[in-house]
């Protein structure tokens, strides 16, 4: 898996708890919106999401980002899918994971593909209690912030466990299902019912997860 963080360990301030840093993780394709975000949070680390093969303008801005703001941050690059938004989440979960515990993740999502974007917002909402802000430049004033709900999937446990066994098997009916997940019928009927009112899964030709239902059992 690939190191989304700083190798240097972090040290107690004054031999006491350690601090973490600010982490502003955004999408990337023109350079004035991740300069903005930047220049307003001020973070420490600074994760860039760009396309796996990136265009000439995506390496332009890449380009200008780190010759300016690498200078005084740190400045990680990190290549993504462009359209599959399930795999751009499951990606920036990692990035997400992969920080230090006591570090504070901003994101910001207005640079890049709308694609991108989204999943980054999935990947903010798959782990919401390490996300402290999302933030979006709208293109009719790039110099203010709209900051963008927190939401959470909030999902029980029993929602878990189903979402996990229908990514790796396949079930025909919730009675296959319960059986298999050694739960009540009534219990796996109820969580699949919620499951559906969130598009978390579709029953139609058997129980399957969504796109959504991918990403929140991430």
């Amino acid at each position: 898996m690939e190191n989304f963080i700083s190798e240097t360990p972090q040290m107690p301030v004054g031999g006491g708890e350690i601090m973490g840093k600010k982490v502003l993780i955004a999408t990337l394709y023109s350079p004035e919106p991740v300069i903005l975000a930047t220049t307003r949070l001020g973070p420490e680390r600074l994760i860039l999401l760009i396309d796996n093969e990136p265009s000439k303008e995506q390496e332009a801005s890449l380009k200008l980002i780190e010759d300016s703001l690498g200078k005084v941050i740190e400045v990680k690059v990190v290549k993504t899918e462009v359209y599959d938004i399930v795999k751009v989440a499951t990606k920036c979960v990692d990035i997400i994971d992969m920080q230090p515990k006591e570090d504070v993740i901003y994101v910001n999502i207005t640079s890049g593909r709308k694609t991108k974007a989204i999943g980054l917002l999935f990947a903010a909402y798959a782990r919401h209690e390490k996300v402290k802000k999302i933030a979006y430049n709208p293109e009719e004033d790039k110099t203010s912030v709209v900051y963008l709900p927190r939401l959470s999937f909030h999902l029980t446990d029993s929602q878990k466990k189903i979402l996990e066994m229908v990514d790796k098997g396949k079930f025909e009916n919730t009675a296959d299902l319960a059986t298999k997940a050694d739960m009540s019928q009534a219990m796996v009927y109820k969580a699949i019912d919620e499951l559906k009112d969130m598009d978390l899964v579709v029953t139609e030709e058997g129980i399957k997860l969504t796109d959504a239902g991918k990403i929140a059992g991430l």
